[in-house]
């Protein structure tokens, strides 16, 4: 009977679509296709066209938007059969064509039965908006004995940014197979039961219980489980806008690569620092799980790997090989073995990639690294990760043996070419000279790192004896008594300023987390936190992750806890050394707020983005074609990339399939700067921990997209 309902239906689709008058036709080249949406009432505007092959040597995507008569044009198609549908906003997909470049295509346009069959293709985070938090009233936890929520989770903000940069770190939740139970997953008696064994299951199993024991473990199951309850019962989120303007100029173009288990951490296609290097060559990415060494060539399509190497045969692996629960996907069969924890990486002037990457043992330092003169003030007893490179002339890796851990690493615009990575557990950041590792191969010489101290004297130094604070590493005494040091944390990302010397990390956490800024001559440093509870501020921002710097030295983060882009402006701060300056809050003025687009969660008091933004950029060059200087930050939970025009409005780049596009770093590279639009992209990739989550299932790999912006929805 339902095949008949369809058919029926088709059939008067077909009828409408032909009766309705004919938007201006659409020229093709011999390497495009194109043609015209027509839904039941017209031209459909602001949906998406996706072109598919598996005839290439990786499975290939282009996607384009229509226009405003609904008309689309697919550019530039390797020679390849397609199959070609619809997607958007209120419909459902379009059945599958079969078609070939050069030809013009006419598509339907289908609309959805009912919301629900709608909301199937809406990013994960309009599904998570329906979460209904813990009332306000309700904090800080009472514990175990009371409210079921963590005493130590103050306020609801602490609670949204434990669920947010807690879960939504590692994969998108709100998506198909968060917001529902797979059969793979088991049978419970209830939801609650389900969210409990769901949260335990897989490699990443310790760290899912660990979040959510953090919040109170009855209190978040109890959330969770309410949530998907409503789900089944039929509760749908809100519609999100279809792409308009600008956003109609979008084209994307998708390369699988990897294998079924990938967790292609960041993808890499240039230098930093030059967007002109390494044109139209290949783009590479780290594969944490497996630690892989991809790259994808896109003039042949062709996607390879080789396994990043150690040095040490008994280094451990970084992921757990041991499951508290067995995985709903891979049972208890480990998918990730990585014992070089390779996490990203930077191209040098000479087209080499470094990385931040494990070859040894952490507690196996060199010798030199306790004589080292920045052992002096910070002792490395252990070195979580090293640094190798990858010399593509020769395709060999080349250990870096350093004192110091890292987890990003970047360039500074320096004769030296100096490196620069952060520590996420010694609270350091060390630098290597790579201009005297190469000329004398002497890694000591070559390396230097420090701890970050604040100048209470304002002197623009480190004062013995002002807080004869005596620190620690590991637990163990260093024995040095110097100026207060700042208590970093975990310093996540780090940034090299363009102009003043200075070098920038961002600090997730503790609440609200900070940007700390350290003079690499001193060691004397400055923090600020994003205005949170700040009298003179009526906004709360918090959960700083990624960091960059524009071309006029202000600084970008993403605020991945309180959804918003931020801007820190220094120069705007009345207070910058001095007792006045350990607050972290003694800024407010420095800093700008830009919430990002998208919903709200249900009983949030303020206006919180349910978006996670893993990471940021600022596109100095003019890589995406919207001005230089442009700031983005990643929708890790909306399928996207965020840009921010000048004017505070908002270019959201949504990727429409294979739905679970989990962005985390991304970058620029101009091929050809006389090549109008064709000459320059900008690339992120797939990169979350399960890439099982991604629309398809188990088998779906993750993808490289390449995101271009051309004058007009038909330009070739």
């Amino acid at each position: 009977m339902r095949k008949v309902v369809v058919a029926v239906f088709l059939a008067s689709l077909a009828a409408a679509v032909l009766a309705q008058p004919k938007p201006e036709s659409v020229a093709v080249d011999a390497d495009d296709i194109g043609g015209v949406v027509m839904g039941p009432n017209g031209p459909e505007a602001g949906v998406w066209v996706i072109a598919e092959t598996e005839e290439l040597p990786t499975k290939f995507r282009k996607i384009v938007v229509t226009d405003d008569s609904g008309r689309y044009l697919l550019p530039d198609l390797p020679a390849a059969s397609y199959v070609l549908w619809v997607r958007g906003y209120g419909l459902v997909d379009s059945p599958r064509v079969r078609s070939s470049p050069g030809r013009v295509v006419s598509l339907p346009a289908v609309v959805a039965p009912d919301a629900r069959a709608a909301a199937q293709i809406y990013p994960a985070s309009y599904w998570y908006s329906l979460i209904e938090l813990p009332s306000v009233a309700q904090f800080p936890g009472t514990g175990l004995n009371g409210n079921g929520i963590e005493a130590g989770v103050l306020t609801q903000h602490h609670w949204i940014n434990t669920i947010k940069t807690g879960c939504n770190v590692c994969h998108q939740v709100g998506n198909f197979a968060t917001r529902e139970f797979p059969p793979s997953l088991g049978k419970f008696e209830s939801s609650y039961d389900a969210w409990d064994h769901r949260t335990q299951v897989g490699q990443d199993g310790t760290s899912m219980i660990s979040a959510i024991n953090g919040l109170g473990r009855r209190a978040a199951l109890t959330m969770y489980a309410n949530w998907t309850d409503r789900i089944a019962a039929g509760e749908v989120p809100p519609m999100p806008p279809r792409p308009q303007s600008i956003e109609r100029n979008l084209v994307l173009t998708l390369w699988e690569w990897g294998g079924p288990a990938t967790f292609a951490h960041d993808e890499l296609s240039t230098d930093k620092r030059n967007p002109r290097a390494n044109a139209n060559g290949p783009i590479y990415a780290v594969d944490w799980g497996n630690d892989g060494f991809i790259t994808l060539d896109p003039n042949t399509n062709t996607a390879t790997e080789v396994r990043i190497p150690v040095v040490d045969p008994t280094t451990p692996p970084g992921k757990p090989q041991v499951m508290p629960k067995p995985s709903p996907y891979w049972g208890s069969e480990p998918y990730w073995y990585d014992p070089a924890i390779t996490n990203h990486a930077a191209l040098d002037s000479k087209g080499r990639v470094w990385m931040s990457s494990r070859f040894r043992r952490p507690e196996n330092q060199p010798a030199f690294c306790r004589n080292h003169p920045s052992a002096a003030l910070a002792p490395q007893e252990s070195s979580f990760r090293q640094v190798q490179y990858y010399d593509p002339k020769t395709k060999t890796f080349h250990p870096v043996n350093i004192c110091f851990d890292t987890h990003h690493v970047q360039f500074a615009n320096d004769k030296d070419e100096t490196l620069y990575g952060n520590g996420v557990f010694s609270g350091a950041i060390g630098w290597v000279n790579t201009r005297i590792l190469d000329e004398t191969g002497d890694e000591s010489a070559a390396q230097a790192w420090w701890l970050p101290y604040y100048d209470i004297g304002g002197h623009g130094k480190i004062e013995p004896g002002v807080d004869r604070y005596v620190f620690s590493h590991l637990g163990q005494p260093s024995g040095q008594i110097a100026g207060m040091r700042i208590p970093a944390g975990v310093i996540y990302s780090v940034i090299a300023h363009p102009s003043d010397g200075s070098v920038w990390g961002a600090v997730p956490g503790p609440m609200p987390g900070r940007i700390i800024r350290v003079d690499p001559k001193t060691c004397v440093s400055e923090v600020y936190e994003p205005p949170f509870n700040n009298p003179e501020v009526n906004v709360n921002g918090y959960t700083p992750r990624g960091i960059d710097v524009d071309t006029y030295g202000v600084i970008w983060t993403a605020l991945a806890g309180s959804g918003h882009l931020a801007s820190f402006d220094r120069r705007k701060c009345r207070v910058l050394t001095g007792p006045a300056a350990t607050t972290g809050q003694h800024c407010p003025e420095g800093w700008t707020l830009y919430r990002t687009p998208g919903p709200s969660f249900k009983g949030a008091t303020d206006a919180i983005a349910v978006d996670m933004h893993y990471y940021n950029f600022v596109d100095k060059f003019n890589t995406l074609g919207l001005g230089p200087n442009v700031p983005l930050a990643n929708g890790t939970n909306s399928d996207s990339l965020l840009a921010l025009l000048p004017d505070g409005r908002w270019v959201i780049l949504r990727v429409p399939y294979p739905l679970g596009f989990f962005s985390r770093g991304m970058d620029g590279r101009i091929d050809d700067p006389n090549g109008g639009w064709k000459g320059r992209a900008l690339y992120a990739d797939y990169g979350q921990n399960a890439v099982w989550h991604i629309e398809g299932g188990k088998g779906t790999r993750s993808s490289l997209v390449k995101f271009q912006l051309r004058p007009d929805p038909l330009a070739k």
